[in-house]
């Protein structure tokens, strides 16, 4: 399952894309495209919120590589809200814990 909306504050313009269930070979082309339809302004911040995955295979690191790229095409900083143990787990292995920003939900 997956859910987009933009948000704009004063402080800084922000767009996030939260995704729950299964990021997985059969979710990560629609959450591709939903995240390709969000607005991202120059200086933002983009805001990938893992809190309610249950899975996450390699697809779906491929996903948050590909959200990375497209914030910086974008001048956008990107945000990773810390999913669940089991998903954080993968992204421990692969040594995206630390090139990433994550914060807690």
């Amino acid at each position: 399952m997956v859910s987009g909306e933009g948000t704009a504050t004063r402080a800084r313009p922000q767009a996030v894309l939260a995704l729950a269930g299964e990021l997985d070979v059969v979710s990560a082309a629609d959450a591709y495209k939903r995240m390709l339809g969000l607005p991202l302004r120059r200086g933002g911040q983009f805001v990938l919120d893992l809190s309610e995955l249950t899975f996450m295979d390699s697809t779906g690191v491929r996903m948050i590589l590909q959200a990375d790229q497209y914030a910086r095409r974008n001048g956008a900083a990107l945000v990773v809200i810390r999913p669940p143990e089991h998903v954080m787990r993968v992204l421990e292995l692969v040594g995206l814990d630390d090139q990433l920003d994550l914060v807690d939900g």
